[in-house]
């Protein structure tokens, strides 16, 4: 950024320097109709010296008018200065656009993330919502375990009414039995 700046001060400065000759040595650039252009300068050069006079302390010093000559340079240097101003107030307004341009895309972007998050996270809301009401429709655990202990005692029972046969074989020969009287 740096670079770019020092680039266009440096191409400015030599725009101000070739127009600043360039209006030296034409004689036209002074000259219109009247001299409207060359009084202008004129007016310029009182107006700046009256004024320096007045910080300086001096009050009712009379200035003397530029020549032709003297009036075309300063011409040209107060045109040049002009370029210089316009051109570098163009950049730090252009700057300045492009900066809150910037700025405000990045804010666009945090406030898309954002609600996105907020989505998200009501769509979580649901979610444990639901889970919630899943928990409070499903029996607690400790009914859970007395079931479980319910059906252990059942079992127990079965088995205390059916002795356990001895072995395998002696097993699996009366479930043959069983299965031939059905």
């Amino acid at each position: 950024m740096v670079r770019h700046n020092s680039a266009l001060v440096f191409k400015t400065q030599r725009l101000r320097i070739s127009l600043h000759k360039e209006a030296a040595r034409q004689e036209s650039f002074c000259s219109s109709s009247s001299g409207r252009l060359v009084s202008l300068f004129q007016v310029y050069h009182w107006v700046e010296m009256r004024t320096k006079m007045r910080i300086m302390g001096f009050r009712g010093t009379v200035i003397k008018p530029l020549n032709e000559d003297a009036a075309a340079e300063l011409g040209a240097e107060l045109l040049g200065e002009a370029t210089i101003f316009v051109v570098g107030g163009g950049c730090l307004v252009l700057e300045y656009w492009r900066h809150q341009t910037h700025q405000r895309n990045k804010e666009e972007e945090q406030r898309a993330a954002w609600d996105a998050m907020r989505d998200e996270v009501g769509r979580l809301a649901l979610a444990l919502e639901a889970l919630e009401a899943q928990m409070q429709a499903a029996p607690a655990p400790s009914a859970l375990e007395e079931l479980q202990a319910q059906v252990r005692e059942v079992r127990a029972q079965l088995c205390a009414r059916d002795p356990q046969p001895a072995s395998p074989a002696v097993s699996a020969a009366k479930v043959q039995e069983e299965s031939a009287q059905v």
